[in-house]
C-alpha cells in the first residue's frame, strides 16, 4: 500500500494499465477489420477465381475459336448417346464407358463455352450444333445422323450395345481428326491442351470399343 502511495510509483501503474488497454484494444480490432485482414482476404478471393479468369488466357485464333465451336455439339451428341444407353445397355463394359464419357465431356463442354464466352465468340458457327446434330452431320465429322439416333434408341440388350459401340466408334474418331487439327493449327494454351486430351482419351476408347464389339 505505500508503494501506490508513492507518486512516481502511481503513474508507472497508470502507464501499464494504458497499455494494456490499448493492447486489448488492438488485437480486437484486427479480427477482420485491420488492412492486413483485408489484404489476405482480397488475396484469398483473387487466388480462388484466378482458375477461371485464366482458363482461356492468352493469345487465340480462328482455328481455336472453330475448335470450341464445333466440339461443344459433337460432345453433346455424344451425350445424348451415353444417355439412350440407360435401361437399353447390357454390357458391364459399355455401362462403364458410358459413365466414362459423361464424366469426361460434360465439364469439358462447360470449359469451351467459357472460352468462347471469354473471346466474344458465340457458342454456335451458324448451324444447329445442339440435340441430334441434324444440320451438323455433314460438316463436322463424326456426327450421327437423326436417322442414326433413332435406330440406336429402338436397339436394346446386345443389340444396343454392338450399335452403340460401331457409333461411337465413327463419333470418337471424328472427334480425335478435329483436336488433330486444332494440335496443328491452334495458338491458344488451354484449347491445345484439351485438344491433346481428346486425341488420347478418346484414341483408347475407340481401341477399348473395337475390343468389345469383336467379342459382342
Amino acid at each position: 500500500m505505500r508503494a501506490l502511495t508513492n507518486p512516481a510509483a502511481r503513474k508507472l501503474a497508470l502507464i501499464g494499465a494504458a497499455t494494456a488497454a490499448g493492447l486489448l484494444l488492438s488485437a480486437c480490432g484486427s479480427d477482420g477489420n485491420s488492412p492486413s485482414g483485408t489484404e489476405h482476404g482480397g488475396k484469398t478471393s483473387a487466388a480462388s477465381s484466378a482458375p477461371a479468369t485464366a482458363d482461356a488466357a492468352g493469345e487465340f485464333n480462328d482455328a481455336d475459336v472453330a475448335f470450341a465451336q464445333m466440339m461443344i455439339p459433337h460432345h453433346e451428341q455424344a451425350l445424348e448417346m451415353a444417355k439412350l444407353a440407360d435401361g437399353r445397355a447390357q454390357d458391364p463394359e459399355i455401362k462403364k464407358l458410358v459413365v466414362q464419357i459423361e464424366k469426361a465431356q460434360d465439364p469439358e463442354i462447360q470449359r469451351m463455352k467459357s472460352w468462347l464466352k471469354q473471346w466474344g465468340k458465340p457458342e454456335s458457327a451458324g448451324h444447329d450444333g445442339h440435340g441430334s446434330g441434324h444440320e451438323v452431320s455433314g460438316t463436322m465429322s463424326g456426327m450421327m445422323s437423326q436417322q442414326d439416333m433413332k435406330d440406336l434408341a429402338a436397339a436394346k440388350g446386345e443389340a444396343f450395345d454392338r450399335k452403340f459401340a460401331e457409333l461411337m466408334i465413327a463419333h470418337h474418331e471424328g472427334a480425335v481428326a478435329m483436336a488433330r487439327t486444332e494440335q496443328k493449327d491452334g495458338r491458344n494454351e488451354s484449347a491445345k491442351k484439351l485438344a491433346d486430351d481428346v486425341v488420347r482419351t478418346q484414341s483408347a476408347e475407340v481401341t477399348q470399343l473395337r475390343t468389345i464389339l469383336g467379342r459382342l
